[in-house]
């Protein structure tokens, strides 16, 4: 009996190791999800990123939890995270899921992060990828996928809904429209109808409002992006019409640079100065508004005096706004990972509409999924026609050529180089 039992007790622990091993999978019955391992597994999943805390996906794995109560996430920041999840690979911690970007794809010095991830597009792990927009999912010259969007971005303004309603004001869809509306507010006392951040390029409200307008312009372009992309000198005419555009925009007034300047930053002093409640329109990043509600109960205008808002494209346009459609943060899993069979179960649990936008949510930023109904801040997003919907992952503009276009932006809107001086130095522009 004491052998028998000391072999039973044996097998009990071979249980518990940490290497998850797969079972034989269950069938896929009726709807929800239909755990495909023994949910009895005691592991954990190390999952590797560069935010200082990521409470959306703990929620996450709350709910993951619900069908395997004994596997526990890890989550870790790794500083410097875009340098170092190169090495953190190679060593012998190695995380099972990890934080990626497209960008990286094709750059010898983020080879590791992309040799090292599992092809999710494998029909065998048994992802939705149906339910995320297939504009932002990366295309690879050899078919498979690296990564998989868990959170998309964009560019637009925040809306101060109750001034609009205050004032008998419409949230403007069209470049005329939104000038209007800028003097309509001026002439109601409002110093400033629109604000955002202008001391940089990178986050600046030139780049923020003028991207996708430029991106409008050279979507339908091969040959103009394949140009730009090489940075060739010729393709600064590509951007003339664009640099119009700003130099317009600020000739009709619709921002007092000045005003404007004080801002500090393109995430939290651009969140407090909005919440003081007397500005209707902020041009701001979808980084951005993932702060704001963390920062309602630190601004103490809004506390006194809170307001309905929410995030609408700027347009800059006559035609309409662009949504510029974006992937924000994506999950690759470690193909030499030991728990790999629970990582890909947590991945199919989580690459779902109702997952991702779970998450999305509670993270602040736009869900990746076809469906933008879930969270009403960005519902103005889903009106957008398909025409008007862009992304470079799609007509495959590089970040070289976008670096070039932002700072050329930021030379004529701050008085710094004319239109022509611009457009001629294009390619010319060191990081």
């Amino acid at each position: 009996m004491k052998k028998i039992m000391s072999v039973f007790l044996a097998g009990v622990m071979a249980l518990g190791m940490t290497s998850c091993k797969k079972e034989e999978k269950r069938p896929e019955t009726g709807k929800g999800f239909i755990p495909a391992l023994d949910t009895s597994l005691n592991c954990y999943i190390n999952i590797s990123g560069g935010y200082d805390n990521f409470e959306a996906l703990e929620a996450e794995f709350d709910r993951f939890n619900e069908y395997y109560p004994n596997v526990k996430l890890m989550y870790t920041k790794i500083d410097d995270y875009n340098n170092m999840i190169g090495t953190v690979l190679n060593g012998n911690d190695a995380p099972d899921i990890y934080v990626n970007y497209s960008w990286m794809y094709g750059r010898e010095q983020y080879k590791s992060s992309i040799d090292h991830a599992e092809n999710l597009a494998d029909p065998a792990l048994g992802l939705n990828l149906n339910c995320i927009r297939s504009n932002i999912i990366l295309n690879t010259e050899d078919g498979t996928l690296p990564m998989v969007p868990v959170f998309s971005n964009t560019y637009g303004m925040l809306v101060n809904n109750n001034l609009f309603e205050k004032e008998g004001l419409s949230v403007p869809k069209t470049y005329k429209e939104l000038v209007d509306v800028c003097n309509a507010f001026r002439a109601k006392g409002y110093k400033n109808p629109m604000m955002g951040f202008s001391k940089e390029e990178k986050t600046s409200l030139f780049t923020l409002s003028i991207y996708p307008f430029f991106c409008g312009t050279v979507a339908n372009n091969a040959e103009a992006v394949k140009k730009l992309n090489a940075l060739d000198p010729a393709a600064g005419e590509y951007l003339r019409t664009s640099l119009e555009k700003i130099e317009q925009f600020l000739k009709d007034g619709c921002v007092d640079l000045d005003e404007c300047g004080k801002i500090e930053n393109n995430y939290d002093a651009v969140i407090l100065r909005f919440f003081e409640g007397d500005v209707p329109m902020m041009i701001a990043s979808g980084d951005a508004v993932s702060g704001t509600a963390k920062r309602e109960s630190r601004s103490e205008a809004f506390i006194a005096k809170p307001f309905s808002y929410t995030f609408v494209p700027v347009p800059m346009s006559d035609e309409g706004a662009n949504f510029l459609d974006m992937p924000n943060l994506q999950f690759s899993v470690n193909k030499s990972s030991k728990n790999l069979d629970i990582s890909n179960e947590f991945m199919r649990f989580l690459v779902t509409s109702q997952e991702l936008s779970e998450m999305a949510q509670k993270k602040g930023l736009m869900s990746p999924t076809k469906d933008l109904s879930f969270n009403s801040m960005y519902a103005a997003f889903q009106a957008v026609p398909e025409s008007r919907i862009l992304s470079p992952e799609v007509f495959g503009l590089t970040d070289d050529a976008v670096y070039q276009l932002r700072q050329a932006i930021y030379a004529v809107a701050t008085g710094e180089m004319t239109i022509d001086e611009a457009v001629a130095a294009y390619g010319t522009f060191t990081q």
